[in-house]
């Protein structure tokens, strides 16, 4: 696995219950402040496989941007499961659950 790959689904397997984290907040932790987009695709290609909390990554606006709306559903059902409400149905206030550092 590469080390970049490798951080990110540790720091992915530290996000707590009830918190959120964004694409580019994974990224800058993992040592690639730009890849963000490399962090989707490793949620998308090794969630499962490393029971991953993938539901707890929202973009920087705290939204939840899954394309597929049965999957965005899912996202949210488990986000709220986890005492997370949901602005719109689509928007974690960032200000309230977003992890600052992966120390909380």
């Amino acid at each position: 696995m590469h080390p970049f790959t490798k951080e990110v689904v540790s720091i992915l397997k530290e996000i707590p219950q009830g918190k959120v984290v964004t694409y580019g907040q994974i990224a800058k932790l993992a040592g690639n402040p730009r890849g963000a987009r490399q962090v989707s695709r490793i949620l998308h290609s090794m969630s499962e496989k490393h029971s991953l909390p993938w539901h707890r990554v929202v973009n920087a606006k705290g939204e939840i941007v899954i394309a597929n709306p049965e999957i965005a559903l899912q996202q949210k059902l488990l986000l709220e499961s986890e005492g997370v409400e949901l602005i719109n149905d689509k928007r974690v206030d960032l200000s309230r659950y977003q992890v600052g550092t992966m120390d909380e």
